[in-house]
Parts: C-alpha cells; sequence; structure tokens
C-alpha cells in the first residue's frame, strides 16, 4: 500500500523559513586593511587606508569584518560615520596603531578615532598608542599648548562593544563613551604615565546602559569619569592606579545639566591614587544631581583620600565659584570598603551647604592610616551606618 506524505503546515513552513533567514552560516564579508593600502612599519600613512576599508563595511549589506593584521599602523585622524547598511561590524585588530609624533597635528582635533551614529560596532584586540609624551611635557611646563586629542570615541551611537583593547600615551582621554546606548567595555588596559595630564582612562557622559568589566587602568587622572547625563553605569572588577580614582564629576559646570543615576562600582581596587571612590561637584548653582548609587566591595591601598565627596571642587584652586553647589547627592552607599589611607581623614563628605547630602549609607567600612585607626570628616551630610564602620562614622 503507497504510504502518502504527511502535509506540511503553513506554520512549518514559516518557522522554516525564519530559522534559515537568521542562519549563523551567513558569512561576515571580510576587509582587510592591507587590500586598500595600509603598510605596516609605523612609517607609512595608512589614514586613507584604514577611512576606505570602513567605508566597503558601512556600505555592505551583511554583517562585515575589517581586519587590521599583526605590525605598526600609523594613522592620522580617523572618522568613522554612521549610520551603515549593516548593524554587525567586528574590527578585528591585532596590530598596533599609532598615532603622529608630533602633538601639533592631532593637538586641536579633539579627536584621534572617533565613531559616529554607528550601531552593532565590535572592537576585539590590538593597541591604540597615542603617543602623548610630548604634549604632556608641553602642558607640564605651562606653555602654550594645544588641548589634546581623545584617542578612542563613540558618540551617538548604540550595541557597542569595545573588548582586550589596549590604549597608551593617549594625550588626552583615552576612551570617551557620548550619548550612547548599550555598550559593553571588558578586557581593556589603559596605560600612562602617574603625572599625565587630563588622561581619564574611560570617560562615560549622557549615555545610558554602559558597562565595564575585568579591567587596568592607571593613567593621570581620573581612571573612569563620569559625566552628567549617565545612567544604569556598571563598573566591576576594575583596578585602578596610578590616578584619580573612580569620579562621579565634575558635575555642576553648568546652570542647566543632566543628572547621574543608577550607578553601580563593585569589586574594584585602588593602588596608590590620588583617590578612591569620589563624587565631585563645583560650588555654584546648578539643576544637576547624582542618585541611587552604590560603591561596593572596594580594596584601598595606601589611597589619599578613599571615601570622597567634594561639593567645592575646583583643581588649582584659582577663580573658584565660591558659591554653594546646586547638585543635590542622595542615595549613595559605600558597602564593604576596606584598606589603607594614605591620609589621616579617610572618609571625608563635604556637601553643599545648601543642598546637603541626604540618604549616605555607610555598611561595612574598615579603613586605616599607619596602621591606626583613620578619620572622617563630615559638612552638610546626613545619612546612617551600620556594621563595623571605622573610621567612626560622622553621618
Amino acid at each position: 500500500m503507497a504510504v502518502l506524505p504527511l502535509p506540511v503546515s503553513p506554520l512549518l513552513i514559516t518557522l522554516l523559513s525564519i530559522s534559515f533567514a537568521f542562519s549563523p552560516l551567513v558569512k561576515a564579508a571580510q576587509y582587510s586593511v592591507l587590500s586598500y593600502g595600509a603598510i605596516p612599519g609605523g612609517k607609512t600613512d595608512s589614514t586613507k587606508a584604514f577611512a576606505a576599508a570602513w567605508s566597503q563595511a558601512c556600505t555592505s549589506t551583511q554583517p562585515a569584518t575589517i581586519s587590521v593584521p599583526k605590525g605598526s599602523f600609523a594613522l592620522g585622524q580617523v572618522r568613522f560615520q554612521g549610520p551603515c547598511k549593516n548593524n554587525a561590524i567586528s574590527i578585528r585588530i591585532d596590530g598596533t596603531l599609532v598615532a603622529p609624533s608630533d602633538y601639533g597635528v592631532l593637538g586641536r582635533t579633539k579627536n584621534w578615532l572617533i565613531f559616529e551614529h554607528v550601531n552593532g560596532v565590535t572592537i576585539s584586540g590590538g593597541t591604540l598608542d597615542g603617543q602623548g609624551a610630548g604634549l604632556w611635557s608641553c602642558k607640564n611646563s605651562g606653555k602654550n599648548c594645544p588641548r589634546g586629542a581623545t584617542s578612542l570615541e563613540f558618540s551617538n551611537s548604540n550595541n557597542i562593544a569595545i573588548t582586550g583593547l589596549a590604549s597608551l600615551n593617549s594625550q588626552m582621554f583615552h576612551i570617551v563613551i557620548n550619548a550612547c546606548q548599550d555598550v559593553k567595555v571588558q578586557g581593556v588596559r589603559v596605560s600612562a604615565a602617574g603625572d599625565s595630564p587630563n588622561t581619564d582612562g574611560i570617560h562615560v557622559q549622557s549615555s545610558t546602559g554602559v558597562t565595564i568589566l575585568n579591567s587596568r587602568i592607571g593613567t593621570g587622572d581620573d581612571c573612569v569619569s563620569i559625566g552628567p547625563g549617565t545612567s544604569n553605569l556598571w563598573i566591576e572588577n576594575v583596578a585602578c592606579g596610578p590616578g584619580h580614582g573612580i569620579s562621579i564629576g565634575s558635575l555642576g559646570k553648568d546652570s542647566q545639566e543632566a543628572g547621574v543615576q543608577n550607578v553601580t562600582v563593585k569589586t574594584t581596587t585602588f593602588t596608590g591614587t590620588e583617590n578612591g571612590v569620589r563624587i565631585k561637584t563645583w560650588g555654584r548653582p546648578s539643576n544637576g544631581f547624582a542618585r541611587n548609587i552604590l560603591f561596593q566591595h572596594a580594596v584601598m591601598t595606601n589611597v589619599q583620600n578613599p571615601i570622597v565627596i567634594d561639593q567645592n571642587y575646583c583643581p588649582g584652586k584659582e577663580n573658584c565659584p565660591g558659591q554653594f553647589s546646586g547638585v543635590k547627592i542622595s542615595d549613595v552607599t559605600y558597602q564593604d570598603i576596606h584598606g589603607s589611607s594614605a591620609t589621616e581623614i579617610a572618609v571625608k563628605f563635604d556637601c553643599s551647604k545648601k543642598y546637603p547630602c541626604a540618604g549616605i549609607k555607610l555598611e561595612d567600612v574598615k579603613l586605616t592610616y599607619k596602621n591606626q585607626q583613620a578619620e572622617a570628616s563630615c559638612s552638610n551630610a546626613g545619612g546612617v551606618a551600620s556594621g563595623l564602620v571605622q573610621p567612626t562614622s560622622c553621618l
């Protein structure tokens, strides 16, 4: 007797067609910078080759991979502009990208490598060498110098990943995340001299859903700096030093300014830094705020200011506003913070007289100074302490 074929339902056909449409068998288009004229060796300018490879990847309608092989590639400013025709561009770097040794070439451009209006870009591996030492020397000598360029910036972009990247000796900030959503920075190494000015490791501003994981940052400024308009930021397993610590702010530089909220900083180490976990605001009117912040599981080793809120921030102490800070700080928790302070005052809350800090919580804090109990200082700060808290809480 003949066996009749089973009928295939329209639903099954639809499901099969969907599964094939999203099959991982779709290969990414491959673009090597060598194919566009990039020459390793660090002497030939490969700027145009990188720009051409990006142009091809960005106009591809299928996922694309830009590959940078081993070797040293000299690059001037490159602007990686979107939007692109696909939302999956991977840039795999096995070599080193080197900025011009003459700091004047990039010094007034603001950026070295900048991605704008892109979606779904991943940068993995490689080294960025900003060659910033010449500009640092100029600044430290008090001469009239250019401001300097950020090594890598993502602006107005979504679904970004930066993994396994090393950034060395940036002229100014190393990595900037500006006006972005859903960014993951993982396994990065940032390094600059401890006296290098304005070389923040990672700066986040006007962004939401940023995660920074498993990274080592040592610079002459903040390891991570958190600017206005940042929300839902998660920082975990970051080693900081040298540098100025992990800082929210400075806030309140402008009278109309977006606030900072929902920030978690956990499992961090600070070694020989100027600050540990810090919130800093200018002493002037502002509608800004910082709230719902958790600093958890931090180890301090010889840190000058392990826990600090400074609402009279004024670096250099010149032309200070000298007013009351309008930035409202509330609901900040310090939990399981241990280690040693390099100064007698290990916990300092210098809050606004007009808008005192509210909802500060200290839980299981133990900080020492020269193997003795350190001290705490509070101005205009309200909150509670629980568990073992040393130095004795002044809240």
